[in-house]
């Protein structure tokens, strides 16, 4: 079954466990999930208040 996750950070969230930062995927588009993986720029230009969907090639479109 597909489900629809919706993020609406652009960036990803710091945490520091120990002496070295973490970073927790925001937006929903890291392939290392949980893990940040550099992927939140292409949502940088996104309107707020606008819902848009990203197919496995990273291409964006608005639903």
């Amino acid at each position: 079954m597909a489900r629809r996750v919706i993020k609406s950070a652009k960036g990803p969230y710091e945490i520091k466990p120990s002496k070295e930062s973490v970073w927790i995927c925001m937006c929903g588009l890291s392939k290392k999930q949980p893990f940040c993986d550099g992927s939140h720029p292409s949502t940088l230009d996104e309107v707020d208040g606008k819902l848009y969907e990203y197919n496995k090639e990273g291409q964006r479109k608005e639903v």
